[in-house]
């Protein structure tokens, strides 16, 4: 053995060996969520106290949880995830029996779903997919109600392993539809896989569902670029330091709106206006998408995280690019005339954030 392949055979035996962690963390998590949607069915079901939660259990089971990310919403869609893939319950039996406690095993009765009704080639098909996928691709395949169709999109995953954002494309793009349309399918299919980069499997670790099941912090959730991550911390700084009441919350909050996931890059709460301050910053022009992404961050606010004692939430946008630079206020309730006049006057001074901004992108040049 030379030096060259004394490095490589190093070089081979830590990414082999870092790929199949990554794998079994995801697996776990995968798991995870599947039994959490499991005994939430077991508990809807057969539960002798199910009528007295009713339709807030999913809130109250978060409330009384400590496990970072398992929001009621999550909780809602760990719920569906068993629901469409419930053969992954002949993985369990298989694999991970020790996973279930004894009154679970399918010998015994108490299970809504008789393992008999679970087809070995269903369960073939799902194990290979279980094994091959992030549950961030099963949150988008189980948005898929067509049978058929989602099938079709696990055979696009199985034979591309496209990324998460590479999926929703194509569902958005109704690959399905026009493969369908084709004169022929398999030549069809074969041209738009050729199409599809692979993801790699350290890839996985940029999903939110994989720091928090961790329960470690997520320093590259969100892509953005070096400018945008600069401007972001040096303007929450800024704005604490001026003062007026700005209790710093978090950054790069995420949020669940619908189906899919947004991140709000600051969250403040004013103690003085006694409401939550949102700001959102775009390196780029000015578009109309911008305002409507930031009322909804702000009525998801009033409608989820508002106390009965706070006042509406309140937005600051501001866009920017090397030429000109937009601050603008946004509020959840735009009628409400004397609480704009009061918060105008605790808020940051548009002048400010724009002198601010421009002082920071010269300093970039």
């Amino acid at each position: 053995m030379n030096f060259e392949k004394l490095v490589l055979r190093i070089q081979q035996t830590s990414d082999f060996l870092q790929q199949n962690a990554v794998k079994a963390v995801n697996t776990h998590l995968t798991l995870r969520n599947w039994l959490t949607g499991f005994h939430i069915v077991e508990f809807e079901q057969n539960g002798s106290d199910r009528a007295e939660y009713g339709t807030k259990l999913l809130e109250n089971i978060a409330k009384n949880i400590s496990i970072k990310g398992l929001t009621a919403p999550e909780l809602s869609r760990c719920r569906q995830f068993y629901n469409t893939y419930p053969q992954i319950f002949g993985l369990i039996t298989q694999e991970f029996k020790n996973v279930l406690p004894i009154e679970f095993l399918p010998e015994n009765s108490i299970l809504g779903l008789p393992t008999q009704e679970l087809q070995n080639d269903d369960i073939k098909h799902v194990s290979t997919i279980f094994q091959s996928i992030s549950y961030t691709h099963f949150t988008e395949l189980i948005k898929i109600d067509d049978s058929t169709k989602r099938r079709f999109y696990e055979l696009l995953i199985l034979k591309t392993q496209p990324s998460v954002k590479e999926l929703k494309r194509q569902i958005e793009t109704l690959t399905f539809e026009r493969v369908g349309l084709s004169e022929n399918h398999k030549n069809s299919f074969e041209e738009v896989a050729k199409k599809i980069q692979p993801i790699q499997a350290t890839d996985l670790v940029k999903s939110h569902y994989f720091f928090e099941f961790l329960n470690v912090g997520q320093p590259h959730l969100i892509e953005e670029s070096e400018l945008e991550q600069a401007l972001v911390s040096h303007l929450q700084q800024f704005i604490t330091e001026l003062g007026n009441g700005f209790c710093f919350e978090a950054r790069q909050k995420r949020i669940l709106i619908g189906d899919e996931y947004y991140f709000i890059d600051l969250v403040f709460y004013h103690r003085i206006l006694k409401c939550h301050v949102l700001v959102e910053l775009k390196t780029e022009v000015a578009k109309h998408e911008h305002i409507g992404q930031l009322k909804s961050y702000l009525h998801y606010y009033k409608e989820n995280i508002q106390e009965p004692s706070d006042n509406p939430p309140v937005g600051i946008l501001l866009v920017t690019n090397q030429n000109k630079t937009l601050v603008e206020y946004a509020i959840a309730d735009s009628d409400l005339d004397i609480f704009v006049s009061k918060y105008q006057l605790q808020l940051p001074d548009k002048a400010k954030l724009e002198a601010f901004i421009n002082n920071e992108l010269k300093n970039t040049k």
